[in-house]
């Protein structure tokens, strides 16, 4: 019995860290703030941010809780396209923040093509995806 609540307690331990540690991530990186202002939406700043942190806690949840939400292929295509977009402006955010795009800019003389240098990391990157979950095998 002991052991089973050790097990339980070190186990929330890592949740609580590995969890702030993430949030804390977003917060360095400035993206709920950076989307809120592009979007013109800086009195709703709160909101993203509550709504992160119990979509954190669900998402941790489905971990130990198997269940299903039957829901149509359309909200299921919405659904994924909006994490997609996260996803992607978080890593967007994380190289500005770390400077990559401009420095590999500079070094490789990409100046007037660094839009095509942004769409052709984009169209890489939903490439791999669609490779990854529409390619039969490709994920063995």
């Amino acid at each position: 019995m002991i052991e089973i609540l050790l097990s339980i307690l070190m186990g929330f331990g890592a949740g609580v860290v590995i969890s702030g540690a993430i949030f804390s991530f977003i917060a360095i990186i400035g993206i709920v703030p950076r989307l809120a202002q592009k979007t013109k939406t800086e009195a709703y700043i709160k909101f993203y941010e509550e709504v992160i942190i119990i979509s954190g806690i669900i998402g941790s949840l489905t971990i130990f809780i198997d269940f299903r939400i039957p829901l149509p292929a359309s909200v299921i295509i919405f659904l994924s396209l909006c994490l997609g977009i996260f996803i992607g402006c978080l890593a967007v955010s994380l190289t500005e923040v770390l400077n990559v795009i401009p420095i590999l800019t500079r070094r490789l003389k990409l100046d007037t093509l660094l839009k095509i240098f942004m769409l052709a990391i984009a169209f890489g990157k939903i490439a791999g995806a669609l490779m990854y979950f529409l390619v039969p095998g490709f994920i063995n």
